[in-house]
């Protein structure tokens, strides 16, 4: 059976129809489709689509997402980071747990971090020396929360069950009810310990050293 060559004529339009549907394809799947689900995610999530930004008075604090240090005792602390709070560079330090190096700095924490809060060092929080995967974990327990209440009471000068109240109202509870544990975002607290100062910024915890 002979099956006859398709003709040069034949395939020119072939070609035309390639070299137009080709850059439409990749227009629509590429450029609009990035374009609507971005105006979409604005328009339905705006907060979430900007950063999950926090602001107070006009002035961009940080984000909801990204965890910052505070260095003042009047502020609750985040966790350790092994990204030195640069979400540029967010990474966890990829050590085992049978490594030296990380029992050593979770000791030295350990005794640090009990000292600083006034506790025992068998009762600091697991998440207080321990850094996460991301390295710009923005929430604590709120046994790590609970533990700080008395170092930032005394701090601001103010009675412990003000602090415990405003740790209780800023405790988030598992995500949709049955995800991760219930947690605190250390900035939201810190904002919040500052509203209720009358404060208007937080400037990383330099107002608290003065």
């Amino acid at each position: 059976m002979n099956v006859s060559p398709v003709s040069s004529s034949y395939r020119e339009p072939l070609r035309w129809r390639a070299a137009v549907v080709l850059p439409l394809l990749v227009l629509g799947a590429a450029a609009l489709y990035s374009v609507l689900s971005t105006l979409l995610a604005g328009a339905l999530f705006p907060a979430q689509a900007n950063g999950s930004l926090l602001q107070r008075d006009g002035r961009v604090l940080g984000s909801a997402l990204v965890a910052q240090p505070f260095a003042a005792p009047g502020y609750f602390q985040p966790r350790p980071s092994a990204a030195k709070f640069d979400p540029m560079a967010a990474a966890g330090s990829n050590q085992a747990r049978s490594n030296p190096e990380l029992q050593k700095r979770i000791a030295d924490a350990r005794t640090s971090v009990a000292a600083r809060d006034g506790v025992a060092p068998a009762q600091v929080a697991d998440d207080l020396l321990t850094q996460s995967g991301s390295g710009t974990d923005p929430d604590i327990s709120v046994a790590a929360a609970q533990q700080q209440v008395e170092r930032v009471a005394k701090a601001r000068e103010l009675p412990v069950a003000t602090v415990a109240a405003l740790v209780a109202a800023q405790a988030q509870p598992r995500q949709f009810g049955v995800l991760g544990q219930p947690r605190v975002n250390v900035l939201a607290l810190n904002m919040a310990l500052d509203a209720g100062n009358g404060e208007t910024g937080i400037g990383n915890g330099e107002k608290q050293k003065q």
